[in-house]
This record gives C-alpha cells, sequence and structure tokens, in this order.
C-alpha cells in the first residue's frame, strides 16, 4: 500500500531540501526546492518589550484569528488571495497549529480509553483538489508529526472516505482528516475531522482550535522546521469503491451477473429478449441493455464513482460531466442545490435518454439526482425518496430533518407512516439528534439536512453523498428487476410542492469579533416577540414528543446538547386560511449574517409574512439598526 520512496521535508528558512531515500544503504539525492507557500501568512508583529499591554492586544488578535476559522463542526477559510473584500487567513501556519491540537487531541482521548500512554497513533488526510491542496497538506503533515502521530496521505479523497479509512481494514486508522470547503470557492479552503466513532462536534472543533490559537499566538505565524515523521502515501480510494460496489452486488443480487448488476436488468416484452427466467414466481424478461447513468462531479473528488464504482458494476456511463479534478471548478459551483450543476445534469440525462443523473459536491459528502423524465431531485424532494426507500425497509421509523423543510413532507412522511422529527439547521445537528433518538430508544434510521446532507443508521450515522446514491441506485434496479417500467421519481410523484419558497439574508452590522453575540441577541428578540404575543397569529413551531421543545431548538433535557448558531420557526396562521406557512430565522455559523426562510401554501403569504416580520418585528424592536435588511425591504416592497 505505501509508496517504495518516502521524503523528509525540511521547512527552513522558506527554501526546503526534500531528502528522496531510493533505497537503503545509498546515500540520499539532495536537491533544494522553493516553496513560497511556506513564507509567513500575515505581516511580522515587531512589539516593544516594554509595551506589555500592546503585546497582550496583538496576542489576543492572533487567537482571535484561529477561533473565527472555527465553522461549527469543521474549519473554513479563505486560502488564497482573491476574493473582493477577503483577506488570507488559513494560512500554513494556522493549519499546523489546529493539526497539531487535533494530534494531543486525539492521543489524549486514546490515553483515556487505553488507560496509559500511546505511542503510535495513526491519522490520515484527505483532499479534495482545490489548489491550495498541496501547501495546506504540508502544514498538515508538519503539525500532526509535531505532535507524534504517523501520517497516511490518501490524496485526492471524499468527505465520507476519509471516515471510513477510521474503520475499514486492513487500514483502520485512528482519525482522519478530511481537507475541504465543500461547495465554497476556490480560494477557501477548510478542514473535517474524524474519529472511528464520526464526525467531531462543535464542542470538541472549539477545544481544538482553542488550543491551536495559544500554540499560533506564541509562535507569532511560525512554521514548523521538520518532518520527524515523514508521511506514507497509501491507496485507500479503490478500497472505499470496492466497499460500495460490493454492497449494490449484495443487495442486488442479480440472478443473472451478480458482479454486474447495472448491466442487462431492463425489461420489456416487445424487444430483442436474450433471457426468460422464473423469478418469485414470475417470468422476467431481461434485455442485455446496460443501466445509463450521467454522473455530473463537478471537477471534484466525486470522478471515482463513475469508473471505479459504476463502469465496474457493468453501467454505461457515457456522457457523464466534469469528472477530472479541477481545483478551480471551472464549469459551475460543484454543488447539488446549484442551479446550473442540475440544469447541466438534466440536459445530459435526457439527451443521452439515461435512467438517472447523478450531482456531487466537491467532497462527496451531497449528492443530488436527476430522474430520467429530467426532474431534479434534491432539497425536500431528495429527502422524500430517501424516506420512502427507508420506510419501505423500516416501517414506522422516525426521519430528522433540518426546519426548513415543507409541511407537505411531513405529509409525505407520516402517510407512509413515518414520523417526521424537525430539528436545527445544520447537518450535523441533525445526525447528532438521530444518534440520540437511537439512544433513547427512538428508532431513527434516516437524518436529511435540506442541503443534501443525508446519514443513515445502516452507514455508521455518515452523511455520505455517494452512499445515499448507493441506496437509490439498488432501489432503481430491484424495481427493473420486479417488473416495474417506472423511473425512480414514481416514488414521490404524489409530493406537493410548496406554493411559495423565499430565502433572504440580513448582514449583521459589527465588527467581526462581535457578530457572533449581536446575532444570537437579534434572534433571541425574535423569539421573545412571538412568546409574548406581539406577532398575532405567529407560534413557535415544534415536531411534538420529544426530548426537544421551543422551535426544536434548544434541549431541555437534563443534559442538553451545545448550541453553535441561534435559529426558531415559527408557524404562521391566520382565521381564513389556518396554518398556511412558516417562518425561520438563522445565525450563520459562516458568516456575519442571518438567514430568513419563509414558505407559504398560498398566494401572496411569503410576502405578507416578510411585511410583518419588516414593520411588526424588525422596525418595532430597533433591529434594522442591528441588521441590515435591505433585502426584506426590497422584498417587502414589491407587489
Amino acid at each position: 500500500m505505501a509508496s517504495t520512496a518516502t521524503s523528509k521535508i525540511c521547512l527552513q528558512n522558506n527554501a526546503p531540501r526534500t531528502i528522496f531515500f531510493s533505497s537503503p544503504g545509498k546515500k540520499p539525492f539532495q536537491t533544494n526546492l522553493k516553496f513560497p507557500f511556506l513564507s509567513s501568512p500575515s505581516k511580522k508583529v515587531r512589539v516593544k518589550s516594554s509595551t506589555a499591554t500592546k503585546y497582550n492586544e496583538v496576542v489576543d488578535e492572533e487567537m482571535d484569528r484561529i477561533r473565527r476559522l472555527q465553522n461549527g463542526s469543521d474549519v473554513r477559510g479563505v486560502a488564497l488571495e482573491g476574493e473582493k473584500g477577503r483577506t488570507v487567513d488559513l494560512t500554513p501556519s494556522a493549519v499546523e497549529a489546529i493539526a497539531e491540537s487535533f494530534g494531543e487531541w486525539i492521543k489524549s482521548k486514546l490515553e483515556e480509553e487505553r488507560g496509559g500512554p500511546v505511542e503510535d497513533v495513526k491519522v490520515s488526510l484527505g483532499k479534495d483538489p482545490r489548489i491550495s491542496g498541496a501547501s495546506l497538506s504540508v502544514a498538515v503533515f508538519a503539525g500532526l508529526s509535531r505532535a507524534g502521530c504517523f501520517v497516511f496521505d490518501m490524496g485526492l479523497a471524499t468527505t465520507p472516505a476519509c471516515f471510513m479509512s477510521t474503520l475499514l481494514p486492513p487500514f483502520a486508522y485512528d482519525a482522519s482528516i478530511m481537507m475541504t470547503a465543500s461547495h465554497l470557492p476556490y480560494t477557501r479552503n477548510g478542514l473535517k475531522f474524524f474519529t472511528k466513532r464520526g464526525g467531531l462536534t462543535s464542542p470538541e472543533v472549539e477545544e481544538i482550535c482553542d488550543k491551536a490559537a495559544r500554540k499560533y499566538a506564541n509562535r507569532l505565524a511560525k512554521v514548523s522546521t521538520l518532518l520527524t515523521t515523514p508521511p506514507t502515501r497509501v491507496d485507500f480510494m479503490s478500497a472505499y469503491a470496492k466497499h460500495l460496489r460490493d454492497i449494490i452486488k449484495q443487495r442486488v443480487n442479480h440472478p443473472l451477473h451478480y458482479d454486474t448488476p447495472l448491466k442487462g436488468f431492463q425489461i420489456s416484452p416487445t424487444k430483442h429478449v436474450l433471457h426468460v427466467i422464473p423469478v418469485n414466481c414470475k417470468i422476467l424478461i431481461l434485455l442485455h441493455l446496460k443501466c445509463q447513468i450521467i454522473v455530473n462531479a463537478g471537477n471534484g473528488s466525486g470522478g471515482f464513482f463513475t469508473w471505479d464504482v459504476l463502469d465496474k458494476l457493468g453501467a454505461d456511463t457515457f456522457g457523464s460531466l466534469h469528472l477530472n479534478p479541477d481545483g478551480m471548478f471551472p464549469n459551475h459551483i460543484p454543488n447539488p442545490e446549484d442551479k446550473t450543476a442540475m440544469a447541466l445534469t438534466s440536459a445530459a440525462v435526457l439527451e443521452y435518454k439515461a435512467d438517472l443523473g447523478i450531482v456531487f459536491d466537491t467532497d462527496v459528502d451531497r449528492s443530488g439526482l436527476v430522474d430520467s423524465q429530467g426532474n431534479p431531485i434534491n432539497g425536500d424532494r431528495l429527502i422524500a425518496l430517501m424516506s420512502a426507500i427507508v420506510l419501505k425497509e423500516h416501517p414506522g421509523t422516525t426521519i430528522v430533518t433540518d426546519a426548513r423543510t415543507s409541511m407537505a413532507l411531513t405529509k409525505f412522511i407520516n402517510e407512509r407512516g413515518g414520523n417526521h422529527c424537525l430539528y436545527r439547521v445544520g447537518y450535523r445537528n441533525v445526525i447528532d439528534k438521530g444518534v440520540h433518538l437511537n439512544d433513547d430508544g427512538i428508532e431513527t434510521h434516516l437524518m436529511m439536512e435540506t442541503s443534501g446532507h443525508g446519514a443513515l443508521k445502516e452507514n455508521h450515522f455518515l452523511d455520505d453523498g455517494a452512499y445515499m446514491v448507493v441506496k437509490i441506485i439498488i432501489e432503481m434496479v430491484c424495481m427493473k428487476l420486479a417488473g416495474s417500467d417506472e423511473g425512480i421519481g414514481s416514488l414521490i410523484k404524489d409530493l406537493e410542492e410548496p406554493l411559495e419558497t423565499v430565502e433572504l439574508r440580513m448582514n449583521i452590522i459589527s465588527e467581526p469579533r462581535h457578530a457572533k453575540a449581536k446575532g444570537s441577541e437579534a434572534i433571541e428578540t425574535f423569539r421573545n416577540y412571538i412568546e409574548e404575543g406581539r406577532l398575532h397569529g405567529w407560534e413557535l413551531d415544534s415536531c411534538g414528543e420529544c426530548w426537544v421543545s421551543e422551535g426544536c431548538l434548544v434541549d431541555s433535557n437534563d443534559s442538553p446538547a451545545a448550541i453553535d448558531a441561534h435559529m426558531y420557526r415559527a408557524k404562521v396562521s391566520d382565521e381564513e386560511h389556518g396554518q398556511y406557512g412558516w417562518i425561520h430565522l438563522r445565525q450563520s455559523i459562516h458568516n456575519p449574517n442571518i438567514a430568513v426562510n419563509v414558505q407559504s401554501t398560498v398566494p401572496g403569504g411569503c410576502l405578507s409574512i416578510t411585511r410583518v416580520l419588516r414593520e411588526k418585528f424588525l422596525m418595532a424592536s430597533g433591529m434594522d439598526k442591528v441588521l441590515d435588511i435591505s433585502q426584506i425591504d426590497k422584498y417587502a416592497s414589491s407587489s
């Protein structure tokens, strides 16, 4: 698995020497390589030794710089120049400090578990194709090495694969880091952290960033001088792809060709018949026609799913889009919510008469679909599709979603015998809620956010866009083998669409360091206005009987979950229509703003709700002085 050549990299004076060891006993070949990306990321701060107060201010600012990189349960920042109004803050030295703190955190957790010191901590690193990945990878290797960890370089990888590298033998690393910023621009990058139990929580990442902030401030942006333990290159993606192929083969269990279940499954009594076989007392007429699937990888890490999963299972993937990794993302944002990505995939499905289209985000922890008729399946539609599949397998199960889903989705789930739990926005929140429900004895097999993050109990509660697609492909093939000519879209044909949907943003007027507190204040003021009855017909929403109350946002049990951002959803009613819509205010964990989502089942409902928000809350409470409400003004004044 490991490469035959390893390298020891010295990062001294910004002109590192790379020493390649070709074989034991021979003198190493040395060469001087220049790595400008390892230069100090920010201006060196010169402070007079006598000015203690000024020095403390500098240290505080340096520490805040690292803390602000926390993005809920991961780390994100600007890694390259190129964004107007944004400066580079995810520097190699910052990344090194964070990686070192993560390595130390892992070691301390393992020592607690094993009851003694540990010396063989193994951590893997994968990355998406962003152009800042190479320089920041060196910083991760340096940080983990300083913490005394053995590092395994997976190269181009996906976020779910990084987690699976902690479980699948013979790898089974103690922890993993994925370097990605999901669908954000090429200038951004970030880190996601995993142990064998899954992704880290927001409080855990906060603890790591706090330790890293102190390291960073003390070093004043210096980079490590030596990689004492060089990384070992491993090919984990091949093992992960085989894992996905095996799941499809086992669950389809094709009656003619087990190893290529996506080849020759289509049924027609009128076309060229190749096989007639009895299955479960039915006669199946099978054609030698491949399953046609279009994959749009968006130039991210998802191309492997085409050649290393689908093609090897016998599918026809001709016409697939943007499979080559390109960290500049030249074609469109790699995001299943992106309209351009969905439109291009839809056009390809129709052009090639494909059975299915797949859209991955950059690191493949999210996915979206296009059915055989060219209809996009994402957001509520994707949750409904997965709910229909899971409820067939696990009748009566609870399904957790974020609180931006429609009233129609709740009806769809309930009509199929399921229970719908609305919870906090944020994929980590939604997944953790499902874990807790299962721990409390409430069977919960599916957790999904409207962004496309979806996790299943059967898959270690991991949000894996490729695994979601695997489930859907299995269902599609089984439908064909059972004699159905309807496509996968038929499973959600009775899902009602919300009549109106609006999303608006309010920027927080504040310095970055105070933005979170001011945003929380605004959200809590919104809650108080509703509870005090100042907004007629508005009531804090909830999903009913569970250990969460107050709009499914604040835990009321004995051990409440930590809140990474404040948010509330209110249902809106009037005498004529009853409940006709809802409004959801959410503090962003990515940027200093508040998102406002509104849905309505009656014409003009969103406009009416937004006008009440503006006049009866924002203006009346004085929050228009704290928040930039220009988007609200513009929409509320429309006719």
